[in-house]
């Protein structure tokens, strides 16, 4: 094919490109413009925006705490069956204002304890058997005010419901958006084609979609950068609340130390496995934990202000206690 046949051929494909994105943008503009000519007043719109957000987020919710539970590799423990464990819940659960939580009992194999649910139903307390083998009692208890406290504040609802909100808007955001995403996608591939360079996306249509595109995205982030910056200031309310209840912020911080080291990978290939963590920024922020040596510090301090106590180890930094929250 020559080189004019081959422009033509081109120029037809762009401009056919442009009529179906164009066609595609008009249809939902109509549809958008329509929605917006039958929508109620401003305040019944924003009341049902409000209700659409927050009812979805709250099925998110509870979907996920179900699927959580139904998905454990363990079972729910009676009191028969663990009478010490359960006193020691009950007393703790007396000191706070929360519900007494079911308790369920895992096998994964990786020292873990996370809450899950809260409010009136009381949630559920989920531990790991090998918690049992590798902390002390003091230390246990620890870890179950730490997680009681999450039900004490009823977190994960909170958290889940403000990222549910945060993804809601980018979603409106992204709706109303279409149409100009399609037409410039449509222009920009068009002008490509039209130039004789389908594969260039380097004119100014496609640094537009590109911007536009962009800044849906960045919303996107920003919403799950405010949830996680609120996770991570729920886990040092909840331990502040645990060294509170038990007295004993350093047992706390021994806890988060020995769960640090035993969650560290040692295989000879750890730098290059998916558990491997680093101190860049980004997964700092996009933690949902802040890091151990924080946590230990602020509870070492505490410790410190109530007078001598028992020596809390140091050690890399990594957070586990809780992880499993982040899914309810």
């Amino acid at each position: 094919m020559s080189r004019l046949a081959f422009r033509a051929a081109a120029a037809v494909i762009g401009v056919a490109l442009l009529a179906v994105y164009l066609t595609a943008a008009l249809f939902v503009a109509d549809l958008l413009r329509a929605a917006w000519a039958a929508r109620p007043d401003l305040p019944v719109l924003l009341a049902l925006l409000a209700a659409g957000a927050l009812g979805s987020a709250y099925l998110s919710y509870r979907l996920g705490t179900a699927q959580i539970l139904a998905n454990l590799e363990g079972d729910r423990v009676p009191r028969k069956r663990a009478p010490d464990l359960h006193r020691r819940i009950d007393s703790l659960a007396a000191r706070m204002a929360v519900a007494r939580p079911d308790l369920y009992v895992t096998d994964a194999r990786a020292p873990n304890a996370f809450a899950v649910g809260g409010g009136s139903d009381g949630g559920a307390l989920v531990i790991d058997r090998s918690l049992f083998r590798l902390l002390s009692p003091r230390e246990i208890e620890a870890i179950l005010a730490h997680e009681l406290a999450h039900l004490e504040g009823n977190d994960g609802f909170a958290i889940a419901m403000a990222d549910g909100v945060g993804r809601a808007l980018v979603g409106v955001a992204t709706v109303v958006a279409l149409p100009a995403l399609l037409a410039l996608s449509g222009l920009a591939a068009a002008s490509a084609w039209i130039r004789g360079r389908p594969g260039d996306r380097s004119g100014p249509f496609a640094r537009l979609h590109r911007g536009l595109a962009g800044a849906l995205f960045g919303g996107f982030v920003l919403a799950t950068l405010v949830s996680r910056s609120r996770s991570r200031r729920r886990e040092f309310a909840a331990d502040d609340r645990a060294a509170e209840v038990t007295g004993d912020p350093a047992a706390l911080a021994r806890a988060l130390r020995r769960i640090e080291r035993a969650t560290e990978p040692t295989w000879p290939f750890a730098p290059f496995s998916t558990h491997r963590r680093t101190d860049e920024p980004a997964e700092r922020w996009l933690s949902t934990h802040p890091s151990t040596d924080e946590r230990v510090e602020r509870l070492r301090e505490m410790a410190e202000s109530q007078g001598p106590t028992r020596r809390i180890p140091a050690g890399p930094s990594r957070a586990t206690v809780g992880r499993g929250r982040s899914r309810r």
